[in-house]
């Protein structure tokens, strides 16, 4: 009888021990389209396929760095490199953030103009013609009074181009429209009214299968350049970016099988893109995206799993 109990109590406090290091997952969620749908794609394979309990959290790609040190998040599905150099010197090159690997995702933000501008205004394909007065002129608004108006999306981003407009002698104000939505009606005003508009934005996105955008040719990107951002020298492009993901390092200990999933996960610029044109432009919900292309890629997701 006690050699059953004794064994009794063996198998309770594995289960207990088990239980206690298979830790929920916790993704964060950026405020755009691309990081929900692949939150998303991640939550329901890791549920349904790996039985995982699985939180998504809604935060800015700025406060998710040290909320994934402490693991209070498990982890992010993409990192644009350009805009977190010193998170990755102080997070990942120090150990106390893991690099997950590529997303399989290119991304590369730009600033755009209508194309239907360049019809009078040639010159405006380039940087030279925004540091003309005259152009500048031609975006200024009630808001702005004598400087242009360079629309950004929500404040939280990581963006230049206060320092861009400044070290190339711009006449140009930044005005936030607040999010990544309240940009995007911004355009379809003015694309609609045919006004100009110059603002920041990113590939992958649906918005260039909805409008007839260009990106305006800035001075080129350097590892130089973005070695000044800290000093707010920043005067070029920014570079295109092989988008990333990162994990609590204790994850890998605590959840092997969610640690090697997320690992593992990887698609293209085309796969991202579809989710996102079926949610901004399809008026699909981020789940019936995610479970779309989940549906259609069965071959690709199963490579992800341990």
């Amino acid at each position: 009888m006690k050699l059953k109990f004794i064994g009794l109590l063996i198998t309770f406090l594995s289960l207990s021990v088990s239980t206690v290091f298979a830790q929920d997952i916790s993704l964060c969620e950026n405020p755009w389209t691309g990081s929900s749908v692949n939150a998303m794609v991640a939550k329901i394979l890791l549920e349904e396929q790996l039985g995982q309990s699985v939180e998504i959290v809604s935060i800015d790609e700025n406060s998710m760095w040290p909320a994934i040190a402490s693991g209070e998040l498990s982890a992010c599905l993409e990192i644009w490199p350009s805009g977190h150099g010193q998170d990755i010197t102080q997070y990942i090159d120090q150990g106390v953030i893991d690099n997950m690997g590529e997303l399989g995702v290119i991304g590369k933000i730009s600033w755009y103009i209508p194309t239907y501008m360049l019809t009078d205004h040639p010159e405006l394909a380039t940087y030279e013609g925004f540091q003309n007065p005259d152009n500048a002129k031609l975006f200024a608004t009630a808001q702005t009074g004598d400087k242009g108006a360079f629309i950004g999306g929500d404040p939280s981003f990581v963006q230049y181009d206060a320092d861009i407009i400044k070290n190339l002698g711009m006449n140009f104000e930044v005005v936030y429209a607040g999010s990544e939505q309240a940009e995007l009606a911004a355009l379809d005003a003015a694309y609609s009214r045919q006004d100009p508009f110059l603002f920041y934005f990113w590939t992958p996105h649906s918005v260039h299968a909805k409008y007839d955008l260009t990106a305006v040719t800035l001075p080129a990107y350097s590892d130089e350049c973005y070695a000044k951002a800290a000093s707010g020298g920043v005067d070029c492009d920014y570079p295109a970016d092989v988008l990333m993901k990162i994990a609590y390092p204790g994850l890998k200990d605590s959840n092997a099988d969610a640690y090697t999933f997320l690992s593992k996960m990887n698609y293209s610029t085309t796969d991202q893109i579809a989710m996102i044109a079926a949610v901004d432009s399809g008026g699909e919900s981020i789940e019936e995206a995610a479970r779309a292309w989940i549906d259609a890629n069965e071959a690709v997701w199963k490579n992800w799993l341990p």
